[in-house]
Parts: structure tokens; C-alpha cells; sequence
């Protein structure tokens, strides 16, 4: 059997492109990392392998924990890390879903194609960043008062819906209708309250964006159609979480359960691995938060969409209705989710971990919306400013292989300091522009070098990754048009 070592931890590996850390010492699974040796090499260059092997200590995990083949470091978790643990008998980990909750992206359609817009780029870009509040802080489309949040943190895209700000279309076109029932208005704290009141309908900053793309290549002719996908097609790509209040969910339960579960986070080789167990007050206190987060997210992406479809209006002169700006789909990469999965032939109910992962139903699970319950559901992985972007849909063998999971990105290879020591912002965006076409406006050049295409990995071969494995079958692939950042 061919083996690969990274330090101290030895993988082997099962088959191609899937690797496995076997089970040892206290460690409950194995852990698997799916990934071209390439990628594998540039997984191994930081802590993600050790942050994944850590991960198999947790209480309830099933199968084996898994990485995505864009993995990185993350914060105790690894980035592009899944793992499923039992929702009776296991726990729930802030760590293991992240800071921002509900990070996720969304695709919007149009009928336009890209002579259309070609020539116009800088107006499109100038239009777009002066409509679309970005950056660090406050500010947004929507600033509400306390009632106004605690409605979207209840009740999610059907707040928009009521208040003019979607149509019953969009909510068809997102997972779980944009909507957490779940959600605890009142498990979130005032202060977390307080950061998103002015931040409804806002990108924040680092890796943030919305993209103007054009469709370039079609892999799946008869799935392109069912989403309504063809060559040449201008579509818009919005990556954002729940900024400073998902944050805040996430920093006030972490401290909490440190000190309630003390003895629980004694028996984790990693103090950021803190988790809850199923079952107690801190468990469903922070599943309720994160659920109300999540529906705070969509709202937050819907606003973005809804001032989108205004920008292109104003800029085309037509509706947004003549131009077709439909919702092709939403999905979420940093999320906690219970679901149902086969586990040794039976159906158990799990706390499905998806961080800097995303969820890649097949055609007939019972979530997905009619407009894609034949077909699976749309996945959407961004690549960097010089690089495209794929949509997938979810593969048959996704259940079996990650819990119905895969990529979420091309993944970091850089971290921002070392990024922003190697690029020089207005470098970057004159090469883009002069060389590739690609207008980029931001809020600062050490936001763009933070960002530069080489900070990413090759997203070309993670989502070749998920297609070998039937995990997320390719449909098509995008490149930027225009792209604005925090």
C-alpha cells in the first residue's frame, strides 16, 4: 500500500485521490483526506493534517473525519474539514462551523451576455462598489431597529420576502428556503444583536467579494439546462457570511461552553476544539444562535442580490425582470446541520460539521427544492480574481464518500500577512485589468494583495478532485468580469 508521510502523521492511501490517517491512541475514526498528491503536498505544508487528526477526538464522530481537497489551516478545525457526530449521543462544536456562520455563496442569472457588457466594465464595477457597502464595520443596505433583527434572525428570507426585498422565486432557489426553523432569536446575545443592526446587506471585508462573471465552458450539457446555464452568459457570484454578528455568536458560546464543559475540553487535544454535548443547555442554546446566524446570512446575501438586480437596472436601463436576474442557488459552507445519513446500514441523525465545506445532495434527497430534486443540487466553488469559478452539482456518490459534501473553494495556500509581503495591490489589479480583463475595485490595495490569484490554490484540480470521486459532478465553469471586495 502506498503511503505518504507529512511529519509525524503517515497517511495511506485507499484509492485514488482518497488518503487516510488510520485510527490510533484515542482517536474514535480514522480521518480521510481527499486530494491529488499535488494538493496533498501543499495540505501538509501547515497544521491542517494535525487539526484534522484532532478533530477524530470528538465525542460521537462517525465514519471518519473528512478533508476537502481545498483544506487549510483553520482555527482548531481545519478549512474544507466535514465531520458527522451523533445529535443524541455526541456534541456540537462552535469551533468545528466557525466565525462566520453561514458563510456562503450565491449565483444570480441573467439573459446578457458578455458583449453586452463588454466596454462597460469600469462603470459596472464603479456602479456596483458605490451601491454595495463593503469594507470593515458598520453599514449596510438595510440598518434595522432591535424588532427588525429579531425577525430576520427568526424567520430569514421570508423577512425579505415580506418586506419587498425578494420575490417567492428567490426563496425556492436557496437552501432550506433561507430559512432555519430552529433559529433562537433570543439565544443570541444584545451585543451580537448590536454588530448586525448595521450590517444587513453588506460584504465586510477579506475574502468577500462579488464577482460580474461570464459562463465559458459547458461540461454538462443536459444539467447547464436545468440551471438555466449557457456559454457566454453573464451570471454574478455574492460570497458573504453573517459579519460581526455571526462572529459574535461564535466568540460568546466558545467562552461559554470552555467553562461549562471543562471537562469534556480536557479530553480534546485542542482547547479550540470546545464543544457541547448533545443534549445539554449550551447545546441547544448555540444550535439555536447558529440557526438564527445562518438565517441573518441569507438575509444579508439577499439584500446584496436585491441592490445587485437595482445596479444592473440603472447601468442596462431595463428591469431586472427583463434581464432575467433569477437565483440560480444559495448554499452554505460554515454550518452545523442535523440530517439524516446511513451510518452501518442504518439511518441515524447527526450534527453534520461543514466548515469551509459544502453540502452536495444528489438528486432525490428530500431537501433539495422542486427544481432540483431530478437533476441535484447546484454547488457553487469560487476560484480566485484570475482564476474561474465552478458550478457543480451534487455527485451520487457524496453521501456515501463526505455526508453529502464537498469543496467550497480553491482554498488558501498563503496566509494574509505573508500575501500582502508579496503583493503589491495596485500591481495586481493593473496586471488583471491590462492582461486578463478583469476590473477589480476594492477598498484598499492590501485588500486585493491579501487576495492576489497566487495566494490561492489551483481550483482547476480541487474540483477535478470532487468529479473523479462523484462527489460533486463539474456542470461549468465562470471567469471574473468585474470584481468588488471590502
Amino acid at each position: 500500500m502506498k503511503t505518504y508521510e507529512a511529519g509525524n502523521i503517515t497517511l495511506q492511501r485507499v484509492r485514488e485521490y482518497v488518503w487516510e490517517i488510520p485510527r490510533e491512541g484515542e482517536m474514535n475514526v480514522p480521518a480521510r483526506v481527499l486530494a491529488s498528491e499535488s494538493l496533498l503536498e501543499e495540505i501538509s505544508d501547515d497544521k491542517t493534517l494535525e487539526q484534522l487528526k484532532n478533530t477524530t477526538h470528538l465525542p460521537g464522530i462517525q465514519k471518519y473525519a473528512v478533508c476537502m481537497p481545498d483544506g487549510h489551516q483553520g482555527y482548531g478545525f481545519p478549512v474544507g474539514g466535514v465531520a458527522g457526530i451523533d445529535s443524541e449521543n455526541g456534541c456540537i462544536s462552535p469551533g468545528a462551523v466557525g466565525y462566520d456562520i453561514n458563510c456562503g455563496v450565491r449565483l444570480l442569472k441573467t439573459n446578457l451576455r458578455y458583449e453586452d457588457v463588454r466596454g462597460r466594465e469600469e462603470e459596472l464595477v464603479d456602479a456596483l462598489f458605490d451601491a454595495i457597502p463593503s469594507g470593515l464595520g458598520g453599514g449596510g443596505v438595510f440598518e434595522g431597529t432591535r424588532g427588525d433583527i429579531e425577525a430576520i434572525l427568526e424567520d430569514g428570507m421570508e423577512w425579505a420576502l415580506e418586506q419587498g426585498y425578494a420575490v417567492p422565486d428567490d426563496l425556492e432557489h436557496c437552501e432550506d428556503e433561507g430559512k432555519r426553523p430552529e433559529a433562537d432569536a433570543g439565544a443570541v446575545s444584545q451585543k451580537a444583536k448590536d454588530r448586525g443592526k448595521e450590517q444587513v446587506g453588506s460584504l465586510g471585508s477579506g475574502n468577500h467579494f462579488l464577482e460580474v462573471q461570464r459562463v465559458t465552458d459547458i461540461f454538462r450539457e443536459d444539467v447547464a439546462a436545468e440551471f438555466g446555464l449557457r456559454e457566454d452568459q453573464i451570471v454574478v457570484l455574492i460570497h458573504c457570511g453573517s459579519r460581526g454578528l455571526g462572529h459574535q455568536v461564535c466568540t460568546d458560546y466558545l467562552r461559554e461552553i470552555e467553562q461549562t464543559h471543562q471537562g469534556l475540553l480536557n479530553r480534546l487535544p485542542d482547547k479550540e476544539l470546545a464543544a457541547a454535548p448533545a443534549g445539554s443547555q449550551l447545546a441547544e442554546e448555540y444550535y439555536g444562535a447558529m440557526c438564527a446566524a445562518i438565517n441573518f446570512a441569507w438575509v444579508n446575501r439577499q439584500l446584496i442580490m436585491h441592490r445587485t438586480r437595482e445596479v444592473f437596472e440603472d447601468v442596462f436601463d431595463r428591469s431586472w425582470e427583463e434581464m432575467e436576474m433569477e437565483l440560480l442557488y444559495d448554499v452554505a459552507h460554515n454550518i452545523a446541520k442535523k440530517e439524516v445519513h446511513e451510518i452501518n446500514g442504518e439511518d441515524q441523525e447527526l450534527y453534520v460539521h461543514r466548515k469551509g465545506a459544502t453540502r452536495a445532495f444528489p438528486a432525490g434527497r428530500p431537501e433539495l427544492p422542486p427544481a432540483y430534486a431530478d437533476v441535484g443540487q447546484p454547488i457553487l466553488i469560487p476560484g480566485s480574481m484570475g482564476a474561474g469559478s465552478y458550478v457543480l452539482r451534487g455527485g451520487e456518490q457524496s453521501l456515501a464518500e463526505t455526508f453529502g459534501s464537498t469543496a467550497h473553494g480553491a482554498g488558501r495556500l498563503m496566509s494574509r500577512t505573508e500575501a500582502k509581503n508579496t503583493y503589491w495591490g495596485e500591481d495586481v489589479q493593473d496586471e488583471l485589468r491590462d492582461q486578463q480583463h478583469v476590473y477589480v475595485k476594492a477598498n484598499s490595495g492590501a485588500t486585493v494583495a491579501e487576495e492576489a490569484p497566487g495566494v490561492y490554490k489551483d481550483v482547476d484540480e480541487v474540483v477535478n478532485v470532487s468529479d473523479a470521486l462523484g462527489i460533486g459532478d463539474k456542470v461549468a465553469r465562470t471567469y471574473p468580469v468585474c470584481n468588488i471586495k471590502g
